[in-house]
């Protein structure tokens, strides 16, 4: 299943289907699915050896991307979202009751970011939708920084994209989004 071209249908077939791709996001490359797919998500975590009691984190290149999760933003708020994401930050969101236990975890939030990366951005549009996405790497491990390194680590299990990452060293900060509390800088 290891395609290196992303052409827009096929990708968003795949997804569709439960696939998950590798891709390169602001610092690391990320493991990502179609974040309503429940089994894909699964087969994320069982990858990542990750507790689902952590949650995840959604990227997308838009809030109607994510709003179906969320409660509802003023377009101030949405304006904040969007331009805080271009700086890589990730917010931590009051979610409706209806967001999936599989992505919040135990959590009464989601983890969003509205990413400003190119291929990251560009992959939300051609899926029409919001992405997982988590660090490539097995728990405890660091995250993969090229296309060789996740071939390495996935094989087949796992579409990945070429394309590089962004500059930054760090992964993205995470803040509180009812007070501005930084969480993980």
């Amino acid at each position: 299943m290891l395609r290196t071209s992303c052409p827009s249908r096929r990708l968003a077939a795949h997804l569709r289907r439960g696939g998950l791709i590798a891709y390169p996001t602001e610092s690391c490359f990320g493991l990502g699915c179609d974040p309503s797919n429940r089994k894909a998500v699964h087969r994320i975590l069982k990858l990542k050896q990750r507790p689902q009691r952590k949650g995840l984190i959604l990227i997308a290149s838009q809030y109607a991307q994510v709003a179906r999760y969320l409660k509802p933003l003023t377009s101030n708020e949405q304006a904040k979202l969007q331009h805080d994401g271009a700086q890589a930050v990730t917010y931590l969101m009051p979610v409706k009751d209806s967001a999936p236990r599989w992505l919040r975890g135990d959590h009464d939030t989601l983890a969003v970011r509205l990413t400003a990366h190119p291929l990251a951005k560009r992959l939300c549009r051609e899926a029409g939708s919001a992405l997982v996405s988590t660090s490539a790497n097995r728990g405890g491990c660091r995250p993969a920084k090229t296309y060789a390194e996740c071939q390495r680590l996935f094989g087949r299990k796992v579409w990945v994209l070429r394309g590089r990452v962004g500059k930054r060293k760090q992964p993205s900060t995470i803040r509180a989004w009812s007070d501005g509390r930084i969480l993980r800088k």
